[in-house]
């Protein structure tokens, strides 16, 4: 890291990229006003200062012709004319490479044996990642690039002339998202252009100035939202924001290089990952850790290790596997074992890390599989669990690795890692440099014994609280709901002696009349909680809603409540039933370490009581009737089950799970929202098992849901005090409701929010007849105004008390202003595509569209269709009757493109004759159905398509987008000359006309 004198670096500590207190420089102000050009102009001119070789490039063939110069340096080559376009058509501009192949070249094959035209071979590398300080950078601005559109882009830093990053500005004062939406409006319309160096861009950069982040360039759908960017900071978990501070310390030669050559993944599904401040801080210190103590000899000592606290939720796993990669390369270390607990985790974690690298770790079935991974030359990472380590040395007591180097990293530290078999690790292997990797770590406070994080892997090397994750908007804050479900009961959850709390427990807390109360209060509240009739999109998957877990004290309860929702939903069709099911399994009642562990539940099932093994035996019989499965509770079946449910919980096909302790730990969905409690938690075990709550996932999802039927208000404040910051309380927790409804001062950003209330009553006085509103800034006011409502709406949906509160805006009204809101961002969103319409004087770039938040089931196609059949029956003006549904279809994003289809439907059926729901149902469905067809052969006909063409676009109805990646898209396409991007415009026109079809037929 280059010295500055205005903030010091941990150079002295790790030489590593992540500053350790970053000091914000004082600088002169420019002036109050900075326009984009200013911006840009100061950030070339800071850039040139830093040691880039300033450029003035504006076109693709400038831009090439640059990339030959750079080439040749890098390699100390000479190209002749033909030798430098057979190199590009072979390997580096290949017009059959997408995105993801050109990525793929960066990261894996930078290296290509290149035949010179004289016969001679030579390794031709594109980026040199063994000395970063080869490689060289410049900066240029004002591209121009051609496709659809014609662009022109802001800032370009090229890396031995390639593209790699990107940054996009906008001026002081306007929203960051506009830059966001930008860049993806570029990668549609020019970025991906065939022939294109920009689908080398690895890195995209957005700043309005004050604030700047930075995301991957990657395609994956469900890491391609605003919610993915980062900011960067210092080793504390300061953020550093202001552009001139991001250029000075992210762009810094070495540090911008690194990320690109070090830290960044490109998984085994084509995902580009590029790790977060915190993450490279932990892995840096890690790795200096690892060396200092080798040159200093502390090998096979406490001091040789250390532990990482980074928060439930933060990417642990990506970091673990980076550390575990970069250590293996250290010449002297000879193995790196990463070691969990239990083993189903010893499976997830190696399918975690085959993720990032399809060849990178060797599993451990049994003893003899983990003896033949440590006995292979191949240097490689061994995923095992701690149970496995220990078995191997006792059959194993003179192994030649224990004498080896080797780096142990700890998964979550679960308290089997304080007990003998870590203590016989420690005494086995002579050379160890261990680390724990935790989101909850035992301190003195919660410590049972004396056994602590620190006393048994070393010092805190780097931490990143729960309270950093969600001012970072990494996982989401936690809205505590706490009931009481009936006094005489309450006793119980007081009491303290074990014993006598089986038995109070018994007759008490599984009373059957309590079982009711609770089952039926989940019941009522469980499509508010889980937002069961808004939908989206995750993992190219149609979704509606959340889903849930419930946690409990014992297998009794679960077997108790797994047959209350049965019998309480048994009066209701199949198809409007929460899909439930459990699972639980023996657990060895063995001493825990740290006050609130949650007892882990082995893979033994036949250890179970009979009454035990009986019941899972009926809950798997049910799971296998309804998903066709073939499970049991013999041998491996089980742990199959467990896997199963694992990722139909992750695919949302398993609405509400009820566990003991398997999934409280360990486990993430994003899809998950709430978690009902009727059980003890404290501590630790309490923040994992909200945690399983929180993951990002959209808008829709805007933080998780704890649904308490126990007295867990004080242990909750006492988990937040040790493991957030000091008064984090409001950092962790949701605001009250009165607050929502009234109004409050937020103390992190010192603004007052308005209240629901006087929103609602603002925007009424202000817009009382919304589809009027015909000023530019009065659009503005309004879409600032309703986008603010939908917000808090969205969160006060979540309370039950909001349930009950009267509208303040009729039904109609509301429609209308949905309507208007969606009419204003459409209105935007052309605009800002017809690039000579400047017209508009008012700037809209500062406001932020909530549109995920009007994605609500709640006006799907059924409630419409059985409308119609109201209102034909109040109207016999067939006009009236389109003019009402018209207002209800377009107030609703999810059935706005319908709009055509519907009121076509009711022009050509004779309404009178459908007096039944279901007729208008299946007509609809009949009409629609030969229109998607008459429409598919219509584009099919029209463009020329070939014969895949239709089952193509049936294929994109299905899954509810089109993919424009990949070679899918252009095989489909008739024979067009690529001569002027003719070919592109054609992909393109055929591009657009699918996605059109997809909007109005998808889910008919």
């Amino acid at each position: 890291m280059e010295q500055n004198k205005n903030y010091s670096t941990i150079v002295e500590l790790t030489n590593g990229i992540i500053l350790a207190n970053f000091e914000k420089s004082r600088r002169v102000q420019e002036g109050s006003y900075q326009s984009e050009l200013m911006l840009e102009n100061k950030m070339m001119a800071d850039l040139a200062s830093q040691g880039y070789e300033k450029l003035s490039i504006r076109t693709s063939e400038e831009l090439l012709a640059n990339l030959k110069i750079q080439m040749e340096r890098l390699n100390s080559v000479i190209f002749t004319k033909d030798e430098w376009n057979r190199f590009l058509l072979e390997y580096l501009d290949s017009p059959s490479d997408t995105m993801i192949e050109k990525t793929r070249k960066i990261q894996e094959d930078h290296v290509y044996d290149f035949i010179f035209d004289d016969g001679h071979l030579k390794n031709i590398k594109i980026i040199d990642k063994n000395n970063i300080h080869n490689n060289h950078l410049q900066v240029t601005n004002q591209i121009v690039q051609n496709g659809k559109y014609s662009n022109r882009y802001d800032v370009t830093i090229l890396v031995n002339g390639l593209p790699l990053v990107q940054i996009e500005l906008k001026k002081r004062g306007v929203n960051l998202q506009e830059a966001f939406n930008q860049i993806h409006r570029y990668s549609k319309e020019s970025f991906n252009n065939n022939n294109s160096l920009f689908k080398y861009v690895q890195i995209f950069v957005i700043s309005n100035g004050t604030y700047t982040r930075y995301f991957a360039n990657t395609t994956a759908q469900n890491k391609n939202h605003y919610e993915f960017t980062c900011e960067w900071a210092d080793a504390k978990n300061k953020a550093i924001r202001d552009l001139e501070d991001f250029t000075e310390t992210f762009f810094n030669k070495r540090t911008i290089l690194e990320v690109l050559t070090k830290y960044c993944v490109f998984s085994s599904d084509d995902v580009l990952l590029i790790m977060r401040p915190y993450q490279i801080a932990a892995t840096e210190r890690i790795l200096w850790k690892i060396e200092s103590s080798y040159q200093n000899k502390k090998s096979g000592k406490l001091e040789a290790g250390g532990f990482i606290w980074h928060t439930t939720g933060s990417g642990k796993t990506l970091t673990s596997f980076k550390t575990a990669r970069l250590a293996t390369s250290l010449s002297y270390i000879d193995k790196v074992f990463f070691v969990v607990d239990r083993k189903d985790l010893d499976y997830q974690t190696m399918k975690e890390y085959q993720k990032f690298q399809a060849d990178s770790v060797n599993g451990s079935k049994d003893t003899k599989e983990l003896k033949r991974s440590i006995e292979k030359e191949d240097n490689k990472i061994v995923v095992t669990t701690i149970q496995k380590l220990n078995e191997l040395i006792k059959r194993n007591p003179s192994h030649e690795i224990y004498n080896k180097h080797c780096v142990l990293i700890f998964d979550e530290c679960h308290r089997s890692q304080f007990g003998e078999a870590q203590k016989k690790i420690k005494k086995t292997f002579k050379h160890y440099y261990q680390f724990g990797f935790t989101g909850t770590p035992i301190f003195p406070e919660n410590a049972l014994g004396t056994d602590t994080t620190a006393g048994t892997f070393g010092a805190q090397l780097h931490s990143y609280v729960i309270t950093d994750a969600i001012r970072d908007k990494k996982v989401l804050k936690f809205k505590v709901d706490y009931h009481n479900i009936s006094a005489k009961f309450k006793e119980a959850e007081t009491e303290k002696d074990e014993n006598k709390l089986k038995v109070v427990e018994k007759k008490m807390l599984l009373h059957p009349e309590r079982i009711e109360t609770v089952t039926k209060h989940i019941l009522e509240v469980f499509d508010t909680k889980t937002h069961r009739s808004k939908f989206y999109t995750h993992k190219q998957k149609a979704m509606n809603g959340f889903n849930a877990m419930f946690a409990v004290q014992s297998v009794e309860a679960a077997k108790l409540y797994y047959d209350e929702f049965s019998k309480q939903q048994a009066h209701l069709p199949v198809e409007r039933q929460l899909k439930i099911s459990t699972i639980y399994s023996f657990a060895v009642n063995e001493e825990q370490s740290a006050i609130g562990d949650i007892i882990d539940e082995n893979f033994e099932p036949n250890a179970l009581d009979s009454s035990s093994k009986e019941f899972l035996d009926k809950v798997i019989k049910n799971y296998n009737k309804t998903f066709e499965t073939n499970f049991s509770t013999s041998g491996n079946d089980f742990q199959n089950y467990y896997k199963d449910l694992s990722q139909k919980v992750k695919d949302k096909k398993i609405d509400l799970l009820i566990v003991v302790g398997m999934f409280l730990t360990g486990f993430d969905a994003p899809t998950m929202n709430t978690l009902f409690v009727d059980k003890n938690l404290r501590y630790h075990g309490l923040i994992q098992a909200y945690s399983r709550t929180n993951r990002i996932l959209n808008k829709e999802k805007a933080f998780g849901n704890i649904v308490c039927f126990r007295d867990l208000e004080q242990a909750t404040k006492n988990a937040i005090k040790i493991f957030g910051e000091e008064k984090s309380i409001n950092v962790i927790l949701e605001k009250s409701y009165d607050q929502y409804m009234k109004g409050f001062h937020d103390e992190e950003t010192g603004k007052t929010v308005k209240g629901y209330k006087e929103l609602c009553e603002e925007i009424i006085d202000t817009f009382p007849e919304p589809t009027s509103i015909t000023l530019e800034k009065d659009k503005k006011e309004f879409a600032r105004l309703f986008g603010e409502l939908l917000k808090i709406e969205n969160i006060l949906k979540n309370f039950d008390e909001f349930q009950n509160e009267d509208s303040i805006i009729s039904e109609r009204l509301m429609q209308d202003m949905k309507s208007v809101y969606v009419d204003i961002r459409e209105e935007m969103i052309k605009n800002g595509k017809d690039r000579t319409d400047h017209t508009s004087k008012v700037d809209f770039s500062d406001i932020e569209f909530q549109i995920e938040l009007l994605k609500t089931d709640e006006i799907n196609l059924d409630y419409i269709l059985k409308l119609i059949l109201e209102k034909s029956k109040e109207h016999k003006d067939i006009e009236i009757i389109k003019a009402e549904m018209s207002r209800v279809i377009r107030s609703s994003i999810g059935t706005r493109a319908k709009e055509g289809l519907i009121l076509s439907f009711i022009t050509e059926m004779d309404l009178k004759k459908l007096t039944s729901t279901d007729e208008v149902l299946t007509e609809f469905y009949n009409y629609a159905k030969k229109q998607k067809q008459k429409q598919i052969d219509s584009v099919t006909f029209e463009e020329k398509l070939k014969v895949e063409g239709k089952y193509f676009i049936e294929k994109s109805i299905e899954k509810g987008f089109v993919s424009s990646e990949g070679a899918e898209l252009d095989s489909i396409l008739p024979p067009t000359s690529r001569r002027q991007g003719a070919r592109e415009v054609k992909k393109q026109t055929v591009f657009e006309k699918i996605q059109k079809l997809v909007e109005v037929f998808v889910g008919i």
